[in-house]
């Protein structure tokens, strides 16, 4: 039988070097030997994508090549989904993802839900052009501990400001983070979001410290650290 350690750093190696084709062969061997499933997605395809948010992060990976890794991870995590009817998996947090209304720009956003869902969040995406009440809507519907907001046009951007308001009218102690190419810390807190994130490798990070904040029932100001 082939070792467990070998084969999760075949499903990272292959998942980092986004060759689909290895990492369906690596995945199919960790089946083949019945490892835990939840492990071959956390250590083996998930670590695969922290890497990858490091490079990214470090300017190495831009992103087409953050985009072929995530396929190449989510081609191993379909081989494994299969036996994982019945695991329980705990999610860090559910979250509202979308980008504002009018802007039709979405690559940023579809990175920030990737990192988040390998992070261990449930992620529902509204997609690009999202109008201010369907945020708040499926926030609701949802019970959403997070919303995430991006943008990627200076006009589109001042959206922000409208409909941040109307998410924490409808439910007072959700977080609210944005991004987007336009947005810096100080738009942020002249916006009244809780966090900021200039990459979305750093998103997990900051998910995590926004919920921490909100659940002691005191929001965080985006540009305190």
């Amino acid at each position: 039988m082939p070792d467990i350690e070998e084969l999760l750093k075949a499903m990272h190696d292959e998942v980092v070097s986004f060759n689909e084709e290895g990492v369906r062969e690596a995945t199919a061997a960790f089946n083949a030997a019945e490892y835990d499933p939840l492990r071959g997605i956390l250590d083996g395809l998930a670590a695969g994508m922290n890497t990858v948010g490091r490079l990214f992060k470090d300017q190495e990976y831009f992103v087409p090549e953050v985009l072929l890794c995530a396929e190449a991870m989510n081609a191993g995590v379909e081989l494994l989904k299969p036996r994982m009817r019945g695991a329980e998996v705990k999610s860090e947090g559910t979250v509202v993802l979308g980008t504002v209304q009018g802007d039709v720009h979405d690559i940023g956003k579809n990175l920030v839900k990737m990192m988040l869902e390998v992070g261990g969040f449930t992620v529902h995406d509204l997609g690009a052009n999202v109008p201010h009440e369907r945020f708040v809507e499926e926030v609701l519907r949802t019970d959403a501990d997070l919303v995430g907001i991006s943008a990627m046009m200076t006009t589109t951007m001042m959206g922000m400001k409208t409909v941040i308001p109307m998410i924490k009218a409808g439910k007072p102690g959700v977080g609210v983070l944005v991004g987007g190419a336009p947005v810096t810390h100080q738009i942020a807190a002249m916006f009244k979001a809780d966090g900021y994130t200039q990459s979305a490798a750093d998103i997990v990070a900051e998910a995590k410290r926004v919920m921490a904040a909100t659940r002691r029932a005191a929001p965080a100001c985006c540009c305190q650290r």
